[in-house]
């Protein structure tokens, strides 16, 4: 996150209490404006004197006052919430006696880029040598750390610096937005009212606790706090004081930090004792339309199917594994199993769980992708997402809302249609897909 300069900070934010004080000025000088001259009876000229021009009529407040007024009112009302919550009045006042309006955690909310990247792009980057170097130095700092969380969790260490090193690169890049104003903000916007206004009360719970204050409250525009990135309600859930002195801190004890993701990571069923997941070879004829998360069976299954592993050895025995084709047909293939889908319910991306199995596998000496990435093929930018879902729906595939986003039903969709065409049903975009879909 980049966070935006003083200036424009300065001018894009106006204090409530500020603005309150405006609206008092505004109001205290219209009260005040002199009458004009008493009348007098025609045709006198008692008190004739220079012609008097008319007071000035105030000025209408302009769009960001009316703005700060109407965020100061939802600001209020949540305060009460809060408050009838049980919240404490001195934590509504640390809180939110300075809150700020952040119009640029707005544009960021409801930001919409255009174009997307694939896979071997996104792994180039958050598997990049640097970081794989940076970690394993890291892992060298915390190794205390990371032995007790793993002796009491069952997560490795690896899997929670590499978590770590994806979050906030190790901790050097955590945010720098006060989490109050950025979920004040989203919750008066509205787009997401609801969520944020849950994780705003969690957020006045943990700082009700003690166990942060509020100017150390920081993270992403988007409320995500401390070196690994919770949301206040997982901090509420999952974060531990694993130091001992009272408070559970994930900006800035290291203890806390790798104790509270491993638990996380445990409680959304990690298994002691396995891998997330291995490089595979599939067999000739495989029907790639089961290469999918929904589709799982034990490693014994898939063996018999003629799946292997790259170096020969025995795949790892899931009682639930899940072929994963993160390029399609023509990328690599992994074999991931219940570690894998608790990296998933820590960020909810196929990519992102990925890129923390390989960036754990590096860290502990273990080897790269083998397989080529599909380099040659281009990314479909939204639009042409769009595009291509809307020519699939045409053709009788349906694929749900034209939204430029590549989700299970647009897969699915895809995948019909190419077993429909005689091709490898993969569920993958391309343009040379898309191309086949436009023809007459």
């Amino acid at each position: 996150m980049h966070p935006a300069s003083s200036t424009s900070f300065l001018q894009s934010t106006i204090r409530p209490a500020l603005v309150a004080a405006a609206i008092a000025a505004l109001v205290a000088g219209c009260a005040s404006t002199p009458p004009g001259p008493a009348s007098q009876p025609p045709g006198s000229t008692a008190g004739a004197g220079p012609a008097t021009a008319p007071a000035p009529t105030p000025a209408a407040p302009d769009a960001a006052a009316l703005e700060q007024q109407r965020f100061a009112k939802w600001v209020a009302d949540f305060r009460a919430t809060a408050r009838a919550s049980g919240i404490r009045e001195a934590t509504l006042q640390s809180a939110f006696d300075q809150v700020q309006f952040l119009p640029r955690v707005i544009e960021l909310d409801r930001a919409q880029p255009e174009f997307t990247r694939t896979v071997w792009d996104y792994l180039d980057n958050t598997v990049s040598p640097q970081r794989i170097a940076t970690g394993q130095d890291k892992l060298q700092q915390v190794r205390a750390e990371t032995a007790a969380a793993a002796a009491r969790y069952g997560v490795p260490g690896t899997i929670v610096v590499a978590i770590w090193g994806m979050e906030s690169n190790y901790g050097g890049n955590y945010g720098s937005t006060p989490v109050v104003d950025a979920l004040a903000t989203l919750g008066f916007e509205g787009r997401r009212e609801d969520w944020a206004r849950r994780e705003l009360l969690a957020a006045l719970k943990i700082l009700d606790s003690g166990d942060i204050a509020r100017d150390r409250m920081i993270g992403s525009w988007a409320g995500a706090m401390g070196q690994t990135q919770f949301l206040p309600s997982n901090f509420l859930a999952y974060a531990v004081d694993a130091d001992g002195d009272g408070r559970r801190d994930i900006w800035g004890s290291m203890p806390d930090v790798v104790a509270s993701t491993a638990n996380f990571l445990s409680r959304s069923g990690w298994q002691a004792g396995m891998p997330w997941g291995v490089e595979v070879r599939l067999p000739a004829g495989f029907d790639y339309g089961r290469a999918d998360m929904a589709v799982r069976q034990p490693s014994a299954q898939w063996a018999a199917e003629g799946i292997t592993t790259m170096d020969g050895q025995p795949l790892p025995e899931f009682a639930d594994g899940s072929v994963l084709l993160p390029a399609g047909a023509q990328g690599p293939a992994f074999l991931v199993g219940p570690n894998f889908r608790a990296v998933l319910r820590y960020n909810n991306s196929t990519n992102y769980a990925l890129a923390v199995g390989l960036l754990a596998q590096r860290l502990g000496g273990g080897p790269d992708v083998q397989a080529p990435w599909p380099r040659n093929l281009a990314a479909l930018s939204r639009s042409q997402i769009a595009e291509l879902q809307t020519a699939l729906t045409q053709r009788g595939f349906a694929t749900g809302a034209a939204d430029g986003v590549m989700g299970p039903a647009t897969r699915e969709g895809l995948r019909r249609y190419q077993r429909s065409v005689g091709l490898p049903a993969d569920g993958y975009p391309s343009a040379e897909m898309l191309q086949r879909l436009q023809q007459p």
